[in-house]
């Protein structure tokens, strides 16, 4: 009898063992992100060797600088259990702001007036959001598709159907030559990106976090305030895409309405794709960057690649499809957790 069991032990110990290495393989987002990127940046390569220049790389990490410094906040508020869609009417906002304050023929404010009020209206809108989604107890889904379409409003009512140009001189420089050589948008992500890992790893307040997206009922009973953490979350994420608009938009030779747009749509791929679970409660920052470098680089990669103007449809698809392999892979792995979690009770 006990040979039997042995047996049937021994036999049950290989199919277990083959899913539990699938599902961990599965979980090793950052190793598949990386590859992707290799693989990608071979093929585009192969296909055309200007593709390893330096000045390629650099505007395809001037270009995921904004994306980067934006999902680091977005991430934080992914992983309480929420979401927030409205970053791309957002920015397009505090460039309007920023834009009329600054600019030589609207209110040729100092930028040292200018660049503050806007960093404080971005975080003040931030705090507003995620007071909306923990004290009124709004679904944050609701909440910030709401914004996005009333900051999108707002945006054309204060551009007037205009377009923002001439911005201070001193400021475009900066935002174009940067320091020492380094662009300014790519020293502001490092130093964003620096904070907040520190922010995740190394301070009470990270871990506080992802316990709030882990289980709230648990967290409430460890005397953890709900409401301070997602004000914190959401306040982040605005003052971070206030950030990226100071640094990003000055590069740009006039503002117009529409800037801004999907951007959102860009920031919540990457965070989802670098294995954020939707759900709240885990999620590594090195994951979003990857998934920030992956989605950034598909554009050029397809103009290399002489796609044409069916390049920005592709970038959609390709973008839509990473999003729902996410999903898709976060879903079986919570399958897999609720089920072995079964078979142990049992």
């Amino acid at each position: 009898m006990s040979n039997s069991q042995t047996l049937t032990v021994d036999h049950d110990s290989r199919p277990v063992c083959f899913s539990t290495r699938f599902f961990r393989l599965i979980r090793q987002r950052e190793a598949g992100l990386l590859l992707l990127i290799s693989l990608t940046s071979v093929v585009v390569g192969i296909h055309d060797v200007r593709f390893f220049s330096v000045d390629v790389w650099r505007d395809i990490l001037v270009r995921c600088a904004p994306t980067a410094i934006v999902a680091c906040g977005v991430m934080l508020v992914v992983v309480t259990g929420e979401i927030d869609i409205s970053v791309g009417s957002l920015m397009a906002l505090l460039a309007a702001v920023m834009g009329r304050m600054l600019s030589e023929q609207e209110f040729d404010i100092s930028c040292w007036i200018g660049i503050p009020v806007t960093l404080g209206l971005g975080t003040l809108i931030g705090v507003f959001t995620g007071s909306l989604v923990s004290m009124g107890r709004v679904p944050s889904i609701i909440v910030t598709l709401g914004l996005l379409t009333a900051l999108r409003g707002l945006t054309t009512l204060m551009m007037g159907g205009k377009n923002i140009d001439r911005l201070p001189e001193g400021l475009t420089q900066v935002a174009k030559q940067g320091f020492l050589g380094v662009p300014i948008s790519i020293l502001a992500a490092a130093g964003v990106i620096g904070l907040t890992s520190v922010l995740i790893h190394h301070i009470p307040l990270g871990r506080r976090l992802y316990a709030l997206g882990s289980s709230a009922e648990s967290a409430r009973m460890a005397g953890l305030s709900e409401v301070r953490l997602k004000l914190f979350a959401f306040g982040y994420t605005g003052f971070l895409t206030a950030l990226a608009t100071i640094v990003d938009v000055p590069r740009l030779p006039k503002i117009e309405s529409g800037i801004g747009s999907e951007f959102e749509l860009l920031v919540v791929t990457c965070v989802v794709v670098g294995g954020v679970a939707i759900s709240g409660g885990q999620g590594r920052l090195i994951g979003v960057l990857l998934a920030v470098v992956l989605m950034t680089m598909i554009r050029p990669a397809l103009t290399f690649m002489d796609i044409g103007e069916a390049g920005e449809k592709w970038t959609r698809a390709i973008q839509g499809m990473f999003i729902l392999l996410a999903v898709v892979s976060d879903s079986l792995f919570s399958w897999r957790q609720r089920h072995s979690g079964k078979v142990h009770a049992a």
